[in-house]
């Protein structure tokens, strides 16, 4: 199940964000309350991974993680679903994010929903891979 996440959920979701390899810090937190910002995947109620998205003109999807369990469920693509059908709904032209050149389970993920790799960051990441930049135009 996906649902808006709310306040309650935050010490269970910092344990998802630990598997991330380089979450924001403090991002979470400061986005949580915002509607349409983050969403949940649930099992037996409990979250098992999150997207969070910061919406403006434009959307970024800043943070999507899933615990290493859960995944292969059509969790992430589910999350990402959700967070591409709020932005448009929001009014946004465009829903973009980076993610690791190394990542291919992502990036092919990202390309199986319409995203399409528009520009490319070296060094984006601490190891020192490069960035690559995703957009789906939400029409």
């Amino acid at each position: 199940m996906i649902r808006p996440a709310t306040p309650d959920d935050l010490p269970r979701l910092r344990e998802v964000r630990s598997w991330l390899s380089e979450p924001t810090p403090e991002l979470l937190e400061t986005t949580i309350s915002e509607p349409g910002s983050v969403f949940v995947s649930t099992a037996a109620n409990d979250p098992v991974g999150y997207i969070l998205t910061l919406v403006g003109t434009d959307a970024y999807i800043a943070e999507l993680v899933v615990e290493p369990v859960h995944r292969r469920e059509g969790r992430a693509r589910r999350l990402l679903q959700t967070a591409l059908d709020s932005a448009r709904d929001r009014g946004c032209a465009r829903i973009s994010l980076t993610v690791h050149e190394k990542n291919e389970a992502a990036r092919s993920l990202y390309e199986s929903m319409e995203f399409e790799l528009v520009g490319r960051e070296s060094g984006y990441y601490a190891d020192g891979g490069d960035g690559l930049l995703f957009e789906n135009p939400l029409q």
